[in-house]
């Protein structure tokens, strides 16, 4: 499996999910969250920012299904999902992830005709801490 690379300023996001909290960098000034976490707000240009809970609800924005080639380790599990989920208190926030059924179950776990955009879905943690989705209304 995949690791995520964690620089500095999206290590807090990887540490939270590790607790199964899902937070989101946000602006101490202006308050606007920001997604992928960096340095400086592109709204306000503030240097200052907090990590602040969301509820872990959102939408399907998007989705594909990637076929083979892929990388070694998830070729065996082709055809798998990759969603992009829009965050429901932060919209232009979207989070990359897989659409399973349940923690810890494998990335083709759930078929991909089960797929639609706007289905709502609820973010879930892997062990390893990787967030993941599931159906809302399975």
């Amino acid at each position: 499996m995949l690791t995520p690379v964690v620089d500095d300023d999206g290590a807090p996001f990887w540490e939270y999910a590790a607790q199964g909290e899902l937070r989101v960098q946000t602006c101490a000034d202006c308050a606007e969250p920001r997604f992928p976490p960096r340095p400086c707000c592109p709204h306000c240009q503030s240097f200052e920012s907090e990590w602040r809970a969301v509820s872990g609800r959102g939408r399907i924005w998007s989705y594909v299904v990637p076929h083979p080639p892929l990388l070694p380790d998830y070729a065996e599990l082709a055809p798998y999902n990759v969603i992009v989920v829009e965050l429901a208190e932060a919209p232009r926030i979207r989070l990359v992830g897989n659409l399973v059924t349940g923690p810890d179950a494998p990335l083709n776990s759930l078929s991909p005709d089960r797929i639609r955009i706007g289905a709502r879905v609820q973010v879930v943690f892997s062990s390893t801490g990787l967030p993941q989705w599931i159906l809302e209304r399975p």
